[in-house]
């Protein structure tokens, strides 16, 4: 019998977006299009984290990643706003509450 090299392992499952939480991030992701902040979006799932990453441009590295780690969930949170140089800018434990950064008002130039 002959070891069949191409057969790979099935991968281990990692972890993913609840229907809920996924319906939330999209709806702060349409909210910022329409502000015209934000442009494109990608999400990633990977073995130990889910990444919903937002972009300026198509082109660029993303300008916020939105992750969710749950092996971090009992300490530090599981949910974390990470900004384009890799700062943690709000972690928590509940996804509202994460994504409330993007509430903050913005000061605006008036003529």
């Amino acid at each position: 019998m002959a070891f069949d090299q191409s057969y790979s392992a099935p991968r281990q499952a990692g972890v993913f977006f609840e229907r809920r939480e996924l319906e939330r991030l999209l709806r702060l992701y349409g909210r910022m299009v329409a502000e015209g902040e934000w442009r494109d979006y990608g999400m990633d799932s990977l073995r130990d984290v889910a990444v919903f990453s937002v972009f300026r441009r198509t082109a660029e590295q993303p300008l916020y990643r939105i992750e969710k780690r749950p092996a971090l969930a009992k300490r530090q949170g599981a949910w974390a706003v990470v900004g384009e140089g890799g700062h943690v800018l709000r972690r928590g434990h509940e996804l509202e509450q994460v994504l409330r950064f993007f509430d903050k008002g913005r000061f605006k130039v008036v003529d």
